[in-house]
């Protein structure tokens, strides 16, 4: 006997009658109708291409990228070495931002500083939704004592304030006196970003994937026999990642801010390393005699968080159906 089941799920295919041409719509171009139709990132790109804010957003995060990964195309001053001579020089045609303490051209460091802040919010970010995406999506989707275990954890880290758990993190292994290298100290600003940013992202994608584990193809998929691997990469995974893409460039926005207060603190990046947060940290104790210190780098800065932050905004907006 056949399984009536799979008879309603695989058909024979019926034979294509001959039909008329159905004319295309006045004011619709004529091939509109053979138009194939748009999944749900389809119509957010369709819909982001017509915000002036997407591209705003998005022309300043490619600026700031490239002046990150080549920050020679901007700049040919060395962000390091400064002479005495020019200290606190102010802005001119020779130095666009003026000089700092130590004589260094502040521009190159401005430069220069967007590597560091860009690196490390874009590590922490990737690694935050690695290991918070894992873990909740495995959380929602087995549920019982996985679920339960998986989100006691994150509660415990939950309970943990970010700015507090970073400095202890931070002064234990970078604290005064310790000679880490440049990139021994941002593995350790991303570590301790990653550590504390995994719970919000654990909550978020398990509170998708418990709203979509029971919709009528996931249960399909498990009627014809498909695993858990499958049914997690090429159904659950692809769905639930929407509000993760939204929080995930935010986020950006908001480690950019976390690494520069940290650094600000004297317990984040430190020298060698050229951060905007570093540099605030200088300038503040010549606020009143020399404000060009202080205002170029946080300038820098605040422009790369709202870039960031408009950006996932114009994506939230694009990818919820309701706001459009």
């Amino acid at each position: 006997m056949s399984d009536p089941s799979a008879a309603s799920i695989v058909s024979t295919p019926r034979v294509e009658q001959p039909s008329e041409m159905v004319p295309a719509t006045p004011g619709q171009p004529e091939n509109a109708h053979n138009e194939k139709p748009r999944g749900l990132l389809g119509d957010a790109w369709r819909d982001l291409r017509r915000k002036p804010l997407f591209w705003i957003s998005a022309t300043f995060i490619v600026i700031f990228v490239l002046m990150s990964v080549f920050p020679s195309l901007f700049t040919s001053g060395d962000p390091t070495n400064g002479t005495l001579s020019r200290s606190r020089v102010e802005p001119s045609g020779d130095a666009w931002f003026g000089y700092d303490v130590q004589g260094r051209d502040v521009y190159a460091r401005v430069i220069y500083g967007a590597n560091a802040s860009i690196v490390v919010s874009l590590l922490s970010v990737m690694g935050t939704m690695l290991i918070g995406g894992t873990m909740g999506i495995i959380a929602g989707y087995k549920g019982g004592w996985v679920d339960a275990v998986l989100s006691r954890v994150a509660d415990i880290f939950f309970g943990l304030p970010f700015v507090l758990g970073a400095i202890v993190i931070l002064t234990t292994f970078n604290g005064a006196g310790t000679d880490n290298s440049e990139w021994k100290i941002k593995g350790l600003v991303i570590a301790s970003l990653v550590l504390l940013g995994w719970p919000v992202v654990m909550r978020l994608m398990r509170s998708s994937v418990l709203a979509t584990k029971e919709a009528d193809y996931i249960v399909a998929a498990r009627a014809m026999g498909a695993g858990s691997g499958r049914i997690i990469l090429k159904h659950l995974l692809p769905n639930c990642l929407a509000p993760l893409l939204v929080y995930g460039t935010i986020m950006v926005g908001s480690f950019i801010g976390a690494e520069a207060t940290l650094s600000f603190l004297g317990i984040g990046l430190k020298h060698p390393v050229v951060s905007w947060g570093i540099m605030i940290n200088e300038a503040q104790a010549y606020l009143r005699p020399s404000p060009f210190l202080l205002f170029f780098p946080s300038a820098f800065l605040v422009t790369a968080v709202l870039s960031f932050v408009m950006l996932g905004e114009a994506v939230r907006e694009a990818l919820d159906p309701k706001l459009r």
